[in-house]
């Protein structure tokens, strides 16, 4: 038993077939044979009766039977029939049973050994009984005279080993036969398992078993999302991960049929991929709720290596979450604006203390005072105004970082903000992305105009955070479509920044709809209204009268 456990799928294939194909071909002989024995008894039952029927109406027999001496006279005629007739044993007898002839002239005037009873109420009968002969089939018939009494008895019979003669050669042709169609059979079996043997590797089931459920195992348990395909680009299989983040409703079993896409609620940019024939290669797409990095490629079955007759099956897509990847580089970014404009300050600060000291050296102080004191009301009104304001520290900094870096850049920056914006408990990660990238994208089209200048203004309202941007650019040609992945505001001739190759609006789309704000573009001016969370919209009214 284990070494059949170990055979392929392929040879236990095999071996079934070929042996249901042997029992149905002995089977079928069984059968064959039987009705073919069948038809031997039955013809030698149709000859023997039509022989003793033939001897008992023939008027030579009905006149010696009564005779002073039947054997004599009935023997050699017995004789000629049995041979003409091919047949046996020729028995004239009797109604006492009393032998007039015999194949075996020894058994002349002996009694006969069969039934005779219907044969002597007048009815001609037919039956297999072992005599002198052995088995034999017979018939026997009255002889009857001209007023119709019967005044003897004829039996025609044909041995059984005659008649298995007859069927040997009838079911010869049977057993050939059967031996044909059991190697056409074994022939059709053996071709059958040599091509599961090639689709399945010569695996047996337990081990493919055994691979399904590792196989199985791994696919749910990556952290990536997998999709697989099929030739007509329909949803064979998506895995734990993929469900997740391409929100796929859960699967109903492993015989659920395959989805088309058209039937899936898929965020419009990860339909398009996934009803493309063609490999993707790390292409981003944004979901209302994650970034995706795809990759996608196309599986085509061979059936050797090298193969030019390769068919496309379906392909195989991997998707990868860099949701939280993008908003660590939107951190990661303002920190970085933050640290390279605190940085620039410190060297205009020292190119000014140098000059400032080269004043009061050349005796001119009240340059030199007024020089220092000018630049120190510049720089520190927009602090002080931002710190008395603004208690989310986060939003300070990351305006403190825009301002800097609009200074840098010769942009005039204002920030209207109320008398005091209190914490908003919005998750900082995404007032980083959202304010971020909106700031990024007005300084970029601020740069290119004659006089740049962006506006920013906070506020709240009907329990929401309202951040409006505005630049001194003229506003983005694509409207509203400016949030798609991969639409820029960038104007290719003027040399300025496409803040993000057409990402970062998206993202901030993205950490809109997730907070379940609204977005409006009005020319250049984009502002988002954002729900306050419920804590936050209690608190803030006992802050505010503080």
């Amino acid at each position: 038993m284990r070494r059949i456990r170990g055979w392929s799928i392929a040879a236990k294939l095999f071996a079934l077939q070929l042996a249901v194909i042997v029992v149905l071909a002995g089977i079928a002989v069984a059968l064959i044979w039987a009705d073919a024995r069948a038809d031997v008894e039955r013809d030698a039952v149709s000859t023997t009766m039509a022989v003793a029927q033939t001897i008992a109406n023939d008027p030579f027999v009905v006149a010696a039977v009564q005779g002073d001496d039947p054997s004599a006279d009935l023997q050699p005629y017995a004789v000629d029939v049995m041979r003409e007739a091919r047949i046996d044993f020729v028995t004239i007898m009797a109604p006492d049973r009393v032998r007039f002839t015999h194949p075996d002239p020894a058994e002349i005037g002996r009694a006969y050994l069969g039934n005779i009873d219907r044969a002597l109420g007048g009815e001609p009968f037919s039956e297999t009984y072992t005599g002198t002969l052995g088995p034999s089939v017979r018939s026997v018939v009255p002889i009857e005279d001209a007023s119709g009494g019967v005044v003897a008895l004829v039996a025609a019979g044909i041995t059984v080993s005659t008649t298995q003669v007859a069927l040997g050669a009838r079911i010869a042709t049977v057993v050939i036969a059967a031996g044909v169609m059991i190697a056409l059979g074994a022939l059709g079996a053996w071709l059958l398992s040599r091509y599961l043997r090639r689709v399945t590797w010569g695996r047996g089931a337990e081990e493919m078993s055994r691979m399904f459920a590792y196989y199985e195992g791994v696919l749910h348990s990556i952290g990536e999302g997998l999709v697989l395909q099929d030739d007509r680009n329909r949803v064979v299989l998506a895995n734990d991960r993929a469900v997740e983040l391409l929100g796929l409703p859960k699967p109903a079993g492993r015989d659920a049929a395959p989805a088309a896409l058209e039937t899936l609620d898929l965020a419009p940019a990860v339909a398009d991929v996934l009803a493309r024939d063609d490999a993707v290669v790390d292409e981003i797409v944004i979901t209302p709720t994650h970034v995706l990095v795809v990759d996608r490629d196309v599986i085509v079955s061979r059936e050797r290596p090298g193969d030019r007759g390769a068919r496309r099956v379906g392909t195989v897509t991997t998707l990868r979450d860099h949701t939280r990847l993008q908003e660590l580089t939107g951190e990661l970014a303002t920190m970085t604006t933050l640290s390279d404009a605190l940085r620039s300050q410190a060297h205009e600060f020292a190119n000014r203390l140098h000059t400032i000291i080269a004043l009061i050296e050349l005796g001119r102080t009240e340059e030199a005072v007024e020089l220092a004191s000018s630049e120190l009301a510049l720089s520190q009104a927009l602090a002080d105004r931002l710190l008395s304001a603004v208690e989310e520290p986060v939003l300070l900094a990351l305006l403190l970082g825009k301002a800097a870096q609009a200074g840098e850049r010769g942009i005039r920056f204002d920030v209207d903000l109320p008398e005091r914006l209190a914490a908003t408990g919005i998750d900082p990660r995404e007032t980083i992305t959202i304010v971020g990238n909106l700031i990024d994208n007005a300084l970029d089209a601020a740069a290119t105009t004659p006089a740049p200048a962006v506006d920013v203004a906070i506020d709240t309202r009907d329990r929401c955070l309202v951040v409006a941007v505005a630049d001194s650019g003229p506003g983005p040609a694509a409207g509203a479509r400016v949030f798609d992945l991969g639409v820029t505001t960038k104007q290719p001739t003027a040399g300025g920044g496409d803040h993000g190759h057409g990402i970062g609006l998206a993202l901030v789309r993205q950490s809109v709809a997730r907070l379940g704000g609204a977005l409006e573009v009005d020319g250049s001016r984009f502002e988002v209204t954002l729900p306050l969370p419920a804590a936050a919209a209690t608190v803030r009214p006992e802050s505010a009268d503080a």
